[in-house]
Formats: C-alpha cells, structure tokens, sequence
C-alpha cells in the first residue's frame, strides 16, 4: 500500500486477464493492471493514482514478476517496497 493506493497479487488468479497483472484499489474504485507494460486491462481508478503505480510498476517490474511466477503456482509471494 502506499499514497492509500493498496495493491494484491492472487493466487492462481492468470485464468480471466492471463497476462500478469496486479489488482489496485483506491477509495472503494478497483482496477487491473497488466504487469508487462503497465497499462490498465480494466476497472477505473484516477489516473493520478494509475500514473504512481505504473511509475511503481517502472520501478519494480523484476520483482512483480518474480511474485507473479510465485502466485501462480500458489506459493507464497515476497512484499515489495512501496512508492515513496
């Protein structure tokens, strides 16, 4: 979570979008967004908050992989740092 952006990663969850992608909440409003090139794949959130998590995405893209392999086969995922 950061700038009250909170971000999931599910486990199994690579059957409806089937690109890896991240789930972002803020204020009630939910989007998914693709890992690879951090654009959004559906939902709505304001795109000042979109433009802080792809530029997260930017930042940490290696290890959202890495935790998206992990989530996929069901194990255990690694927290990430947050924007700062």
């Amino acid at each position: 979570m950061f700038y009250g952006i909170i971000v999931r990663m599910f486990h199994f969850d690579d059957k409806r979008h089937r690109l890896p992608h991240i789930h972002v909440e803020y204020q009630g409003e939910v989007a998914v967004i693709d890992i690879e090139t951090a654009e959004k794949l559906a939902g709505e959130i304001p795109s000042k908050k979109l433009r802080l998590v792809q530029a997260w995405i930017e930042i940490h893209r290696d290890e959202l992989m890495a935790d998206w392999k992990l989530a996929t086969e069901g194990k255990e995922t690694f927290k990430i740092k947050p924007l700062d």
